[in-house]
């Protein structure tokens, strides 16, 4: 049981580590005062850049695998990986180390299921990039590949990862509910790419 506990408190501190932050600093930046306010990879990309956006979101994918390998590099027995990297997700989100703020989950969600499951981690990257190929906006995709990826993981016949995705995408929903009221709105911001991007451009 210990082991467990341990295990978490290192994929919460893990998870905690505010890449956007450290990165950001690096500039002399401060993400929760430019773009959108998040501290997570769309900001990143948005403030500061392809090349920062992309070491931001490498960073974050990596606090969700490494959380997650821990049961089985250490080969504890007895708890199931996701369960170890929902301590990753929960400290991207509120970091220890950042005053409990932190991103949407999105990326370190990615990392952790690419830990346990890369099929269903390829399935992910598929859906988001469709997604936001079509609708050119990150937030979009979060939110409906969400839901459609509860779906696809019954297939999988793994009670605990299908238990994960509704919750992952009740969380994820609701830390992108300011991105919902802006879509509807029609003013969400847009990657400068994809056929919503080029659809709007032309008119």
């Amino acid at each position: 049981m210990i082991e467990i506990v341990i295990m978490f408190i290192v994929a919460y501190l893990l998870g905690s580590i505010p890449s956007g932050v450290l990165v950001a600093k690096q500039f002399n930046k401060d993400l929760h005062k430019e773009g959108s306010g998040n501290t997570g990879t769309t900001n990143t990309f948005r403030v500061l850049g392809v090349k920062s956006g992309l070491l931001v979101l490498a960073m974050d994918l990596l606090k969700g695998t490494v959380a997650t390998l821990q049961p089985i590099v250490f080969q504890v027995h007895g708890i199931n990986p996701l369960l170890i990297g929902l301590g990753a997700i929960l400290g991207h989100t509120f970091s220890v180390f950042d005053h409990f703020r932190g991103g949407k989950a999105v990326a370190t969600s990615a990392g952790m299921l690419l830990a346990y499951n890369p099929s269903y981690f390829l399935i992910a990257c598929c859906l988001f990039i469709f997604f936001i190929y079509v609708s050119s906006m990150v937030s979009f995709s979060s939110v409906v590949s969400s839901p459609i990826l509860v779906v696809i993981s019954f297939f999988y016949h793994d009670l605990i990862l299908s238990t994960v995705a509704i919750a992952l995408t009740i969380f994820i929903i609701y830390r992108h509910r300011t991105n919902i009221q802006r879509i509807l709105a029609g003013n969400e911001n847009l990657v400068p790419f994809g056929i919503y991007y080029h659809m709007k451009n032309k008119s």
